[in-house]
């Protein structure tokens, strides 16, 4: 096997959060000796998540065995999903800013599966994944990521599930969705829909892009995170990695 330096696009903060993570776990629970110190698994973890390393090759890069690095990975995706916000946190942080409204959108973390796996398979990408849910900020910074639904779930469907226009409504925000909110339309504003559109509604369907194009950058910038192009792991994992994830980009933004 042959070895490489390689360098992550990360700050220093993001791997003293994570390493802090360890660090507490293994005081609350009494561990007293691990083959990787708290900072050697989080540069670990990080590596796994940013660049979407194989644990064969992260095992051979960090000196330990495959199961460890497997285990070191998934012990601290779960300590870091813990400390996601939930979406009525994300909402209070939005009223604090002053930010009229919010954008909800939905996306697609893919995962292979069989074709005869239906709930899994969605329509509309054309590809078996998971549904997540995204809020986030005007500017485009995530708020809120969501569990995993099948891929097959509508985006209407799963923000009902989480209740998304509720707590919107509670906290006196509003929404802004693209056309697959259109069950919601009385918190989520969306897009007209049809052909044929008067010049009103095309403007205010161009206005209503320009609002909501940071969302798509929002999942952009979690998507950039090599674990979320296609996670090897159980289907269903994939809204606690999204959220660890999300965790570690809201330390990255500062």
């Amino acid at each position: 096997m042959l070895f490489y330096r390689s360098a992550l696009p990360l700050s220093r903060r993001t791997l003293n959060l994570a390493a802090r993570t360890i660090r507490a776990h293994r005081a609350r629970t009494g561990s007293r000796w691990r083959r990787l110190d708290p900072a050697a698994q989080a540069l670990l973890v990080l590596v796994h998540l940013y660049k979407g390393e194989p644990f064969t090759h992260l095992a051979a890069g960090f000196g330990v065995d495959t199961t460890t690095a497997w285990r070191y990975v998934r012990e601290t995706i779960r300590l870091l999903a813990e400390q996601a916000p939930t979406l009525e946190q994300g909402l209070r942080r939005a009223r604090r800013k002053g930010w009229a409204y919010v954008i909800v959108d939905g996306t697609l973390i893919a995962c292979d599966r069989l074709k005869a796996d239906r709930p899994f398979y969605s329509g509309k990408h054309k590809r078996h994944g998971m549904n997540i849910q995204v809020v986030s900020a005007p500017d485009g910074q995530p708020l809120w990521t969501s569990w995993s639904l099948p891929g097959s779930v509508h985006d209407t469907k799963a923000a009902r599930l989480w209740k998304i226009a509720e707590r919107l409504k509670t906290a006196g925000l509003l929404g802004l969705g693209d056309k697959g909110y259109i069950g919601l339309a009385d918190v989520v504003f969306c897009p007209f829909k049809g052909r044929g559109k008067p010049r009103w509604k095309k403007d205010a369907n161009a206005e209503h892009a320009k609002l909501r194009s940071p969302g798509e950058r929002a999942i952009a910038q979690l998507k950039q995170w090599g674990i979320l192009r296609r996670p090897r792991c159980c289907p269903q994992q994939a809204g606690q990695i999204t959220r660890a994830v999300l965790v570690l980009q809201l330390r990255e933004a500062g």
